[in-house]
């Protein structure tokens, strides 16, 4: 009888020049499907409604947080790409590879999505666990391609903290969705039309 081996499988990271655009689609598209799905099961384990999240409470001004913070972030961002070196705050060309031929409807698109899925997931139900420094913690860690550089990794945590701060103070996820939004849109358009130097 003839014995069968089972071989585990070998993961290996890819560098952005042996990802196809249709691969980086299919793991960004499968990814926040996944982290969407996590949300939701999270929240209902919680005895929670996930459409009672994006309520909005009179006089809560979640354009104002979300928008305000999203402004303080790209001065921020701004300033801090201005005194470091650019290879500092690289991602490895992930952001380039994704937005630089992308057309303008599917930037938006991708930059919602990324925004409903992962504040669902962080603001909405690892934030009501765990409090937003470990959900921050926790968001920094999954930005993998930031963490070989302390100052991407500082400002992804930071970012995530704000998102959370904001969430708490205007009582809608929708504050913390716009701040995210806004900034994933506005980057993405910005790497797309970006005159190459």
């Amino acid at each position: 009888m003839k014995k069968f081996k089972f071989r585990a499988p070998k993961l290996k990271q890819a560098t952005p020049d042996q990802l196809t655009d249709r691969l980086l689609l299919i793991n960004l598209y499968l990814t926040q499907g996944l982290t969407f799905i996590i949300g939701i099961i999270w929240i209902l384990f919680q005895r929670r409604n996930p459409l009672e999240l994006f309520a909005v409470q009179p006089g809560s001004y979640f354009w104002a947080w979300g928008l305000g913070l999203a402004a303080v972030m790209f001065l921020i961002d701004f300033a801090v790409s201005r005194i470091t070196p650019e290879e500092v705050m690289d991602d490895g060309g992930i952001n380039q590879l994704l937005f630089r031929k992308r057309p303008v409807w599917h930037i938006i698109f991708i930059a919602a999505v990324v925004a409903v899925c992962e504040e669902l997931l962080f603001r909405g139900a690892v934030q009501h666990s765990f409090g937003p420094y470990w959900t921050s913690i926790l968001f920094a860690a999954i930005h993998v391609r930031y963490l070989r550089h302390w100052i991407p990794t500082a400002w992804v945590f930071l970012s995530s903290y704000g998102l959370g701060y904001i969430y708490i103070h205007s009582g809608t996820l929708l504050a913390p969705v716009v701040c995210h939004f806004a900034i994933d849109c506005i980057s993405g358009l910005v790497i797309r039309f970006r005159r190459e130097s």
